[in-house]
């Protein structure tokens, strides 16, 4: 079977809820991510605790500091199993290589966030940034690349013309994933599961649709058929 290609985001207040959702699902046919809420409620053991279930788990705290205190967090994801971590690319050439370092190629993934999928053009000007999200988030993932990370986590609106700039091996993960009668909530940079993958992500974070299905495991099945239907498995980079 093709590895997965859906990352369900677990965006829950507590450990049992999660557990709730991650009992109907399949570990062959998504990966998990635990952000900031779900990790500051149940820590490191969940993370363990889903990776002995048989999920890959993506570690989404998007580090943000001085080089050094990065470089620590990183390597303790990493001690935990972790299959995928983030970093924000904000943080700057120093710090981006200081992840690298401390999270050597070849073990967990080390992705770099570049834009939150939740900011606008209004939002990037309250804070100095006058320019067009693609604009910054292409700058942000040359910069990230040129570090030797694994790839950025980007909307699916940028991913087209980012695919265009980074090497083939370069991951796009999209957040802000929503099917087509599905509400956009705090998201802006939205789209929909076959369009990102047109153009061109490899990985698609899905959180509400999955998570406040009555049959989760049955869309987790037709978002894989999607991703499957939309692009040859032989054109993903593992």
């Amino acid at each position: 079977m093709n590895e997965p290609r859906i990352i369900v985001a677990l965006d829950f207040s507590n450990a049992t809820q999660a557990l709730n959702l991650t009992a109907q699902l399949d570990p062959q046919l998504c990966r998990l991510k635990i952000g900031k809420e779900l990790f500051t409620a149940a820590g490191p053991s969940l993370v363990e605790q889903l990776i002995r279930d048989g999920f890959d788990v993506f570690l989404d705290l998007k580090f943000h500091d001085i080089p050094n205190t990065v470089a620590g967090a990183c390597k303790v994801a990493a001690s935990m199993g972790v299959w995928m971590m983030n970093v924000h690319a904000l943080g700057g050439k120093k710090m981006l290589l200081a992840a690298r370092e401390a999270v050597p190629p070849g073990t967990a993934k080390l992705i770099a966030v570049t834009l939150l999928t939740s900011m606008g053009r209004d939002d990037l000007d309250d804070i100095g940034l006058h320019e067009e999200p693609e604009q910054i988030v292409q700058r942000l993932a040359l910069l990230t690349e040129n570090c030797g990370l694994d790839g950025v986590v980007c909307s699916a609106l940028e991913a087209a013309s980012l695919r265009q700039l980074v090497s083939s091996g370069f991951n796009l993960v999209t957040p802000g994933i929503r099917l087509g009668d599905n509400r956009h909530d705090d998201q802006k940079r939205v789209t929909t599961p076959s369009l990102a993958i047109k153009s061109g992500a490899d990985y698609l974070v899905i959180g509400r649709p999955v998570t406040q299905a009555h049959d989760p495991l049955s869309i987790l099945r037709q978002l894989n058929q999607t991703v499957q239907n939309e692009r040859p498995a032989s054109l993903f980079n593992a």
